[in-house]
């Protein structure tokens, strides 16, 4: 059918593939298949705002590189339009290019996409991906260091410092503030848009639900209680009759401690490594995310955006379970 002929909302077009699951892409609009054919990669377009122009302007980027597209029919995840294609290669320049567009929606390219449909593991960054802010930049605010601890903690998720010692460095700022401020904290976190809608559906999935931070297991913990996770992996905070004593206790979980967590409750619960997911935003993320069959930056600093897979700016962490519809949605 003429693109033409199309409703502007992608969200219309669904009445429009039926019988047919997936079109191939024209130059002209779309044209039934009988017959999918293989593909090795997938883009996926998302966003309430979806529409007509993104596709023609990802449609002018795949013929210039020669690229054979279907589309499958959209869908939406709440108020979220989802408009999967299956390309004929995965192609990293593509990734690139979907990545640097200015659009009002977010859009990823992939070799493959794990589903939701099958068991698998969702491991999450905390401070700023899973909840809305650092818990260390709260904490000092309210002992009278904010400003001091906010400029390392953005340096540090910027790659500029090395993380462990940025951590301690931090917290030793925090020494003699009273153990009370963590529970104000933990009362106030604002979760991040998205959360438990993504834990609630990935854990009715069967799959498992686990944090690693670089921030602290007093907070950690408190998403664990609140949404039934199934390990979290943080620092421990040093306090003595009732104030910190600006000291971590035991090992800093650090980047590398990060992607081996990963790998290590991918082996506990005997999860393939194509059904793993990782989520976070800072460069102490990236060795997690690169161990992962996923790996999404989410509202990430630009150098955790340019690296990673997928990085998701508009959206929040609808996003992730757009994705993992759209797995099911291409048996991927």
């Amino acid at each position: 059918m003429p693109f033409s002929h199309m409703p502007e909302r992608i969200a219309d077009w669904a009445a429009h593939f039926a019988p047919h699951q997936a079109q191939l892409l024209s130059a002209e609009g779309l044209e039934p298949l009988e017959t999918l054919p293989a593909c090795g990669g997938y883009v996926v377009l998302m966003g309430r705002e979806l529409s007509k122009f993104h596709l023609s302007q990802l449609q002018v980027e795949l013929f210039s590189e020669s690229q054979q597209a279907v589309c499958f029919a959209p869908f939406c995840v709440g108020e979220v339009q989802v408009l999967v294609l299956g390309t004929r290669d995965y192609d990293p320049e593509l990734m690139s290019w979907i990545k640097d567009q200015e659009w009002s929606i977010d859009g990823a390219h992939v070799a493959r996409l794990p589903r939701l449909g099958e068991p698998g593991l969702l491991l999450m960054d905390m401070d700023s991906t899973a909840i809305q802010i650092e818990c260390i930049d709260e904490i000092a605010r309210l002992a009278g260091v904010g400003e001091q601890v906010a400029a390392v903690t953005a340096a540090a998720m910027q790659g500029k410092l090395e993380f462990a010692d940025s951590l301690r460095n931090r917290v030793a700022l925090l020494k003699d503030a009273d153990e009370a401020i963590l529970e104000q904290v933990a009362a106030d976190i604002p979760l991040m848009p998205g959360l438990t809608e993504l834990v609630a559906a990935t854990q009715a999935a069967g799959w498992k639900v686990a944090i690693a931070s670089g921030g602290f297991t007093r907070f950690a913990g408190h998403l664990q209680r609140l949404l039934g996770l199934d390990h979290i992996e943080a620092n421990d905070l040093e306090v003595v009759d009732g104030r910190l004593t600006g000291r971590v206790e035991g090992r800093i979980v650090d980047a590398q401690v990060k992607a081996e967590t990963l790998l290590a409750l991918r082996e506990r619960y005997g999860i393939s490594a194509a059904q793993t997911v990782a989520i976070g935003d800072g460069a102490n993320d990236l060795p997690m995310l690169k161990n992962a069959a996923l790996g999404v930056a989410l509202h990430a600093k630009p150098v955790v955006r340019e690296q990673a897979q997928v990085a998701i700016r508009g959206l929040d962490l609808e996003a992730v379970l757009c994705l993992l519809l759209a797995g099911d949605r291409v048996g991927a």
